[in-house]
């Protein structure tokens, strides 16, 4: 990812640094199960231990991993030589019985753990956005659109009570990705254990609070992964879902709602009176990211026989750029959510603003249960009432008292266009999350 969209957590995470270290971590953790069986001497694990704590690999111990690499042609052999380089002779036991991708995919696991529990930090500060917001809006009339057409009142608080309740689904799935790569593999160059006890790996993993995966062959299996971007992408969905909703209510024909304009910001190089809605649009293309992401984790999952690379270059794009793009993306729609700009006595225009059409239903129902119409023809009265309100502009109500066809008394037309009608069972809605 490029350093534009990179969060500080996301990009010391991603470090070449950061990697080294948490393939040093799986290295330490195999040689002390294996210490604990005498496969290696405790003092070496020790001694290793002692002197990672008190120099931590870092951006220099990456480069001479480089350099290593650029003849061994080899990222694990170059890391392990840059370790004894550093460490000393003790480092000779590390690696012990393993083959690279114990490593590399144990590693890799600890990474997409932490990743996705910055990105779970994310989500939850949107959450906790939007019931603010749909508290604060709860009352707020608003006219509700289907099709980008007007149909019947809400209120704008209910917009955040249902993107909150579909970021609690984002957060159970994201639970369940990072839930499924919290497995430890260390069981050989083809899964058989034959260099290295099934203990080994079954102990680190007691010890960091995970499970041995259950079976392997060189590698762990890429549906995991492809969990995990599955989760992202439809995370992403929901970031876009909420992204277009608001970029359409900053439209100059809507002005419901518009993203924060910053003291000093520009709108346009060429025409200064522009607000545009660049933030909630930069969202939208991160989704668009997030998904393309997900189709290349899948391609990823089918493998030749026990192991081949194909999926190794992919993942070293695409899971950091993943993990990096929704937790920006969260938190640059979060920052939109939380400043924006609401003009309610615009809603209640724009409400208003077709003469009555959104309370036909209502109408409808009143010519049925009240006055005994046969629903065709009740349909058929309002329809024709209403079509002449689109074109003429003329209220619906004045045009349903001129209708000699039309039974309802004018307090009955009055209750049928009454807002506060439509919106009686807000209250319940709210109820069932506690609001």
């Amino acid at each position: 990812m490029i350093d534009r969209y990179l969060t500080p957590e996301m990009k010391a995470l991603w470090s070449e640094a950061s990697k080294y270290r948490a393939w040093l971590r799986v290295e330490l953790a195999a040689m002390h199960a294996q210490a604990n069986h005498g496969e290696v001497p405790a003092e070496a694990h020790a001694a290793l231990t002692a002197r990672s704590e008190a120099d931590p690999l870092d951006d220099a111990f990456a480069q001479k991993v480089a350099e290593i690499e650029a003849v061994t042609r080899h990222d694990i052999v170059a890391f392990t030589r840059a370790l004894t380089e550093r460490y000393g002779e003790e480092a000779r036991f590390v690696h012990h019985g393993l083959t690279s991708t114990d490593v590399v995919d144990t590693a890799q696991n600890l990474l997409l753990d932490e990743a996705l529990g910055i990105i779970i930090t994310d989500a939850e500060a949107l959450r906790e956005v939007c019931r603010t917001q749909a508290v604060a809006f709860k009352h707020t009339p608003t006219v509700g659109r289907t099709h980008g057409i007007h149909a019947e009142p809400m209120t704008f608080g209910l917009k955040f009570l249902n993107w909150m309740a579909t970021l609690d689904r984002d957060l159970e799935r994201l639970h369940a990705a990072r839930k499924r790569v919290q497995v430890v593999m260390l069981s050989g160059s083809v899964g058989t254990y034959a260099h290295v006890s099934p203990k080994v790996e079954e102990e680190v993993a007691a010890a960091w609070g995970w499970q041995a995966a259950p079976v392997t062959n060189q590698t762990l299996a890429r549906d995991r992964h492809a969990e995990v971007l599955s989760a992202l992408a439809i995370f992403g969905t929901t970031l876009e879902r909420i992204a277009v909703e608001i970029r359409h209510l900053q439209r100059s024909e809507v002005r419901e709602a518009m993203e924060p304009f910053g003291k000093g910001q520009t709108g346009s190089s060429s025409m200064p009176h522009k607000k545009n809605p660049i933030l909630t649009e930069n969202v939208t293309g991160f989704a668009r990211l997030l998904r393309g992401f997900l189709t290349t984790g899948l391609e990823n999952v089918a493998l030749w026989h026990e192991r081949d690379i194909s999926h190794s270059s992919a993942e070293r794009v695409i899971l950091p750029d993943a993990t990096s793009a929704a937790s920006y993306a969260a938190r640059r729609l979060t920052g939109v959510l939380r400043d924006l700009v609401v003009f309610p006595d615009r809603m209640l225009k724009n409400l208003n603003d077709l003469g009555g059409l959104v309370f036909s239903q209502r109408v409808l129902h009143a010519l049925i249960d009240e006055k005994g119409m046969m629903r065709e023809a009740a349909y058929t009265l309002v329809q024709r009432s209403a079509l002449r309100s689109w074109e003429t502009g003329e209220g619906l109500r004045d045009l349903l008292k001129a209708d000699p066809e039309n039974p309802l008394n004018d307090a009955e037309l009055d209750a049928a266009f009454d807002l506060a009608w439509y919106l009686r069972h807000v209250d319940d809605i709210y109820a069932r999350f506690g609001l």
